[in-house]
């Protein structure tokens, strides 16, 4: 396969592959997956003579992570922020930036990557870092085990379970559980009242329940759960009127709300929608 022909998602699954095979041999623990070790053996796999050749912390304030050449004939270096306190965080971040190695290497010498890069994985441009994400989201959980995992009706506490399993933050598995549900359902990460982004599963966003945040301020609504102070983990769920969220909602349609809150990350809330719910205001012509 060509490099031009590599797409985040077969890259994923070509180097998936090989770890499935490997463990199935060798025995010992899939996962979570030793980023570092494979990043500095990935270009045997591709047949390339430009490897990574170190994988490290370093102090580079204002990004999450980097990608940069070592000059010719030297390879590559991924640098992670020696900052990032998660190791899921550092994971995540440094199979982004194996993404944009295996991908993107010869579009540019050098990949800066912030913390909004690594958690835009809905951007509607698709572009090299959307793509970087989903490398890394379907390497470090490819669906064929996440899906299994995440199979019932209790999903935050699944999500958590799965962070666990794979190494990553939470975030990071919701956020992969939002893009493989058939659930009408989003993910908000908010601070101070306000809502930092979004991400609306496919059957969410054809009913309309979307937020748009890049470049806009959107205030947590003041009767949400994640408005709530006095409420920092609720894993169950409590029944809230839809328009309390998307205020065009049917008055008599309720959705779920879950959230988690932490001084250091934020609040994360997951809000599931009625499967037959739309949140769609009324048709007008001039819209």
């Amino acid at each position: 396969m060509s490099d031009s022909a590599l797409t985040p998602f077969k890259a994923a699954f070509r180097l998936t592959k090989l770890l499935n095979e490997f463990s199935n041999v060798h025995g010992g623990q899939r996962f979570p997956v030793d980023v570092e070790s494979l990043a500095k053996h990935c270009h045997e796999v591709f047949h390339w003579n430009d490897p990574v050749a170190k994988v490290h912390g370093a102090n580079i304030q204002g990004f999450d992570g980097c990608l940069t050449t070592l000059g010719s004939g030297k390879g590559w270096a991924i640098v992670y922020n020696n900052a990032l306190s998660s190791e899921g965080r550092i994971r995540f971040t440094l199979a982004h930036e194996l993404g944009h190695y295996v991908v993107h290497r010869t579009l540019k010498t050098e990949f800066m990557c912030t913390g909004n890069d690594i958690d835009d994985w809905q951007s509607a441009d698709r572009n090299i870092e959307t793509e970087a994400d989903l490398f890394a989201a379907n390497l470090l959980m490819p669906l064929d085990d996440f899906k299994p995992r995440i199979a019932n009706d209790d999903p935050f506490r699944k999500i958590a379970e799965c962070a666990e399993a794979y190494g990553v933050s939470l975030t990071a598995a919701a956020l992969r559980w939002i893009s493989a549900t058939e659930k009408k359902a989003l993910l908000v990460a908010s601070n101070d009242g306000f809502i930092r982004w979004a991400s609306s599963s496919d059957a969410a966003r054809q009913a309309g329940a979307f937020f748009r945040t890049r470049g806009r301020t959107n205030e947590l609504p003041s009767r949400s759960l994640a408005a709530d102070t006095n409420v920092v983990r609720e894993l169950d769920g409590v029944s809230v009127p839809a328009n309390v969220w998307f205020p065009k909602a049917h008055a008599d349609t309720k959705l779920r709300e879950m959230k988690i809150a932490s001084e250091q990350y934020g609040t994360l809330s997951l809000l599931i929608l009625p499967s037959t719910a739309d949140v769609w205001g009324p048709w007008n012509a001039e819209d």
